[in-house]
């Protein structure tokens, strides 16, 4: 896994299979973003059998083939939706395009797992529910800043445990490197990409509602700018947002393509999560200062003192299990299918109620 580039994180875990050899065959398409790397690396590890790949792109998919030497190439997207033992598809599209893809794939009678941004817009979203609602198959989204970051998984963790009491607050900032010789055309096109409070953006809302506890929140007041990118005027560089709770809650979040080249890690990714018997702090991606790049480090401070827990190898990704296991018996363990929802219906509220800034 790149420390240094967003575009390719995929984290590498400790393999807890929940599922005998075989049991759960899978598939892998539109490799458009490196997330799918690190889809694919949790369903493996949780005892999924990668079988199939396609992408239209012959180069996408022989250096996917190198990385797991047991899938074969699918002549086609059709090839692999007509396999009747193909349980799910995960895929990495253009994210103007997943929406429209997880539909296709339900309606083949497939679970979906994309990466994040799951929609670009609201429509493609009540189509979505739409689907599920018809064809009973799931639509699981990648929220990667939280289901593969074990310092988030001990936080909800130690949330649930009344570790912190009520959580009234959090506080989440998702800085990313932008480097953009190394980005697709369509990273730049908004209609492709679906603004930064849509793309990225979709991280923090999720995580919102998941620390809060809430299943539904309004959007108090939203912002986006192209401060530094003239040449590309249809990126947004920035973005912030805040957010109420129907449980009271309170949240602001802010996204940037401002990571700086000094910054050893993509992304220096925090979040701050106030209860009323303490505060927990994520230091997800890097804890700078440090002659050592330490990740997944969490701060805890409650009535009885302060804690510095080094979370990596410690609690693993359960989420990818958890989904298998969903799949096969039909339950929401792993992430409501509401939840999922919601989580996009708010970004995606958020985006287009944004101020220009500039």
């Amino acid at each position: 896994m790149s420390i240094s580039d967003g575009m390719k994180f995929a984290p590498q875990g400790k393999p807890a299979p929940v599922c005998k050899p075989g049991e759960f065959p899978f598939a892998a398409t539109h490799l458009d973003h490196g997330h799918i790397y690190g889809q694919c690396n949790g369903l493996v590890e949780a005892g999924g059998e990668l079988r199939w790949v396609y992408d239209s792109d012959p180069a996408r998919v022989k250096a996917f083939c190198e990385k797991y030497p047991q899938v074969k190439p699918a002549p086609s997207l059709e090839a692999i939706l007509d396999d009747p033992e193909i349980k799910l598809v995960a895929a990495a599209a253009v994210p103007c395009d997943r929406g429209p893809l997880g539909c296709r794939v339900m309606e083949a009678g497939k679970d979906y797992f994309t990466d994040k941004a799951p929609f670009t817009s609201l429509e493609q979203l009540e189509k979505a529910r739409q689907v599920v609602a018809a064809t009973s198959r799931k639509y699981a989204v990648y929220f990667s800043e939280r289901l593969h970051n074990e310092s988030s998984i001990l936080a909800g963790q130690l949330i649930e445990q009344g570790a912190i009491g009520r959580v009234l607050q959090t506080i989440g900032t998702g800085p990313h490197r932008l480097n953009a010789p190394s980005r697709p055309d369509w990273f730049f096109e908004f209609k492709k990409y679906g603004g930064i409070l849509c793309d990225i953006g979709s991280h923090q809302c999720e995580q919102f509602l998941f620390f809060t506890g809430a299943t539904d929140a309004r959007i108090n007041y939203s912002a986006v700018a192209n401060y530094n990118n003239p040449d590309r005027p249809e990126l947004e560089d920035f973005g912030e947002v805040s957010l109420t709770a129907n449980n009271g809650a309170s949240g602001y979040m802010r996204v940037d393509w401002f990571t700086p080249n000094g910054l050893r890690s993509w992304g220096d990714g925090r979040l701050l999560i106030l209860g009323t018997k303490g505060y927990i702090e994520l230091r997800k991606n890097i804890d700078i200062g440090f002659e050592k790049v330490e990740e997944n480090r969490l701060y805890l401070v409650d009535e009885k003192g302060e804690q510095v827990i080094s979370c990596s190898g410690q609690v693993g990704y359960p989420f990818f299990g958890r989904l298998i296991l969903d799949c096969l018996n039909r339950t929401e363990n792993a992430m409501t299918q509401e939840h999922t929802f919601k989580a996009a219906e708010l970004c995606l509220l958020a985006q287009a109620s944004a101020k220009r800034l500039n």
